[in-house]
């Protein structure tokens, strides 16, 4: 056990090929209550792989995958749910045609004793987390078609919280979006931090890493190269992580590291 106490998820040597290519490779990364664990590499580093297996797209060949210090077994989506895990992948999986409400509660709807839809319960439940998440989203009637890039990110994420997720993984969550609604989902993700979720940020983006950040993993050939604090380490650094597989001073090596 670590000075920090027992991790929300521990994956150890967690490999995953498809055919003969190693798309993950003797991965091992923690993630802790209230931090977010950004894994970075380019296209085809394992990174997203990396995220799948733990959200259940992807089961994996071997290693383990362990939820505050107890074995896990994932096989699907269902399993990861299970074990508070929820998933906010880049292109939202949102139903546009309808609001924010029933998005929230799409496929758990709510429904009155007599078997109806319950719209007033539904909303009621929305406008309390959304007010928690996002207090100046006010667009609860409109389609989610109609809401900004950062609207709609705001009510993926209430959607993943309302069902009491422990960790949220978050794949590209800035990609398209302006300065200022990359500020606003900056700012949800702070908020999630402070209610103790913890965070697997998938990007590309070494600016928004260092932004939202507390550790970074960088990942090569579907190998771990090395794992920092964002604190110890530079933007060149990770990038040589990235590029070179070289592992600065400030990491923690990886089985990706080149001597």
């Amino acid at each position: 056990m670590e000075a920090r106490g027992i991790p929300l998820v521990e994956m150890r040597d967690v490999s995953l090929s498809f055919g003969g290519v190693h798309a993950v490779e003797r991965a091992s990364l923690d993630i802790y209550e209230g931090e977010v664990m950004a894994v970075v590499g380019h296209n085809g580093a394992g990174k997203s792989t990396l995220a799948k297996i733990l959200s259940g797209a992807y089961r994996r060949d071997s290693g383990s995958i362990r939820i505050r210090g107890e074995e896990a077994a994932i096989a699907n989506p269902r399993d990861a749910k299970r074990y508070g895990i929820e998933t906010i992948y880049q292109m939202l999986a949102l139903a546009d045609n309808v609001d924010a409400a029933a998005n929230l509660f799409l496929g758990r709807e709510l429904r009155t004793r007599w078997g109806t839809l319950d719209d007033i319960a539904m909303e009621a439940e929305a406008r309390r987390v959304m007010g928690r998440l996002n207090p100046l989203f006010q667009r609860f009637k409109d389609p989610v078609k109609t809401l900004s890039g950062g609207q709609r990110q705001s009510v993926a994420i209430a959607r993943a919280i309302l069902f009491n997720a422990q960790v949220l993984i978050m794949d590209e969550p800035t990609a398209a979006l302006g300065p200022q609604e990359t500020a606003q989902v900056g700012e949800l993700i702070r908020k999630l931090k402070r209610d103790g979720i913890g965070i697997l940020l998938i990007s590309h983006d070494i600016h928004d890493v260092f932004d939202l950040a507390d550790r970074i993993c960088a990942m090569k050939n579907g190998r771990i190269v090395g794992t920092a604090p964002v604190t110890d380490v530079t933007k060149d650094e990770v990038l040589g992580m990235i590029i070179l597989g070289k592992c600065p001073p400030g990491a923690v090596p990886g089985p990706g590291a080149v001597a």
